[in-house]
């Protein structure tokens, strides 16, 4: 697993959207940020609820000019049965985001618990906060499933961040 630092650039990616469109991270830069939100996938109860909050927040980040996707490892199948059973069909929702590319955001990887309905491999939640000029300017990637940053502190911080240029901090970390 990577450490990725703020201030430098994230790789670039494409995963598909179940839509039937592609997110590519280059080609979808917010005007002031893209939040790309990491979830475990169909499995995870955690993920749904988060998810459903997102979706209901949407608007609060297109107020701050922040494109938001939410990403798993889950397959077609297994994205669409998220949009179906979790009602979040108003999300950019990508899918078969690949381990290597997980690893190279930083995300843990898991494997899947014998007689679970977890898939053999996925990926731990994360959220990346990415400036338009593609460097990192946040994260927050965990081991665990459960507490996640709520978003209305995100939201918080973001308008701090926007109002007083506030810079990336954690810069100067040692990469791996």
């Amino acid at each position: 697993m990577s450490k990725l630092l703020p201030t430098r650039t994230l790789p670039d990616f494409t995963v598909p959207l179940i839509d039937g469109g592609q997110f590519q991270l280059s080609q979808r830069l917010g005007d002031n940020f893209t939040l790309l939100l990491f979830y475990r996938g169909v499995h995870c109860p955690i993920c749904k609820m988060q998810l459903r909050e997102l979706q209901r927040k949407l608007g609060d980040f297109a107020e701050r000019g922040i494109t938001v996707v939410a990403i798993s490892m889950d397959s077609q199948e297994r994205a669409q049965k998220s949009v179906d059973e979790w009602g979040v069909d108003e999300l950019l929702l990508g899918y078969g985001l690949g381990e290597d590319m997980a690893r190279d955001l930083g995300l843990y990887i898991s494997s899947g618990r014998p007689g679970s309905e977890e898939p053999a491999i996925f990926s731990e939640p994360g959220m990346l906060l990415v400036k338009p000029d593609q460097t990192l300017y946040f994260t927050s990637v965990q081991s665990m499933p459960f507490t996640r940053p709520p978003l209305d502190e995100l939201l918080k911080g973001i308008d701090y961040a926007l109002e007083n240029d506030y810079p990336a901090r954690g810069e100067l970390a040692k990469a791996d």
